[in-house]
């Protein structure tokens, strides 16, 4: 009766839960052991490939893009159906961009002091995205703005462009 545990009367009942072996403790914690060894390999792996995307993205964004007035347009015509919609929606601002911040040169020290000249520190296609602000979308009585949106580890990461509209607009 003492080596009886599973109820079914064989003393080597105990060693089979079903049609699984029964695991000691050590077996046990070393299952575990391996199974978070393999989730922290895939998560490295997968760290690995979100910097490798990273780093294409900071490639492109460095490269400005030649704006042809058939490229302006494919380029204002997605982003005026997204103020429609946010104007819709009562919202007065709207992320339009989203960068890393190694494409200020600073890397985002201007943007995060508030630092009036913060436009001077842009490069490749945020500068670019700030310039069309300017000729194309200022006048019309859009205020743009930038902010660290991101925060890994206490540092500035990401950087966001905000359009913005209504009363508070300067």
């Amino acid at each position: 009766m003492g080596t009886e545990k599973t109820g079914t009367g064989d003393p080597k009942g105990w060693q089979e839960l079903g049609d699984e072996t029964f695991m000691s403790a050590d077996d046990l914690r070393r299952y575990m052991s391996e199974m978070q060894m393999a989730r922290a390999t895939q998560s490295m792996e997968s760290m690995d490939r979100a910097e490798q995307a990273r780093k294409e993205l900071v490639k492109q964004l460095t490269e400005r893009i030649d704006l042809t007035p058939e490229r302006l347009k494919q380029v204002l015509q997605p982003l005026r159906a997204k103020l429609r919609t946010a104007a819709e929606r009562g919202d007065t601002e709207l992320l339009v961009m989203r960068f890393p911040n190694t494409l200020c040169s600073d890397r985002g020290r201007a943007i995060n002091n508030s630092d009036p000249s913060w436009p001077d520190t842009l490069t490749g296609r945020p500068r670019q995205a700030y310039e069309l602000w300017q000729s194309q979308l200022k006048d019309a009585g859009f205020s743009l703005s930038a902010m660290i949106i991101e925060w890994p580890g206490g540092m500035p990461g990401d950087v966001g462009f905000f359009l913005k509209w209504g009363a508070s607009t300067p």
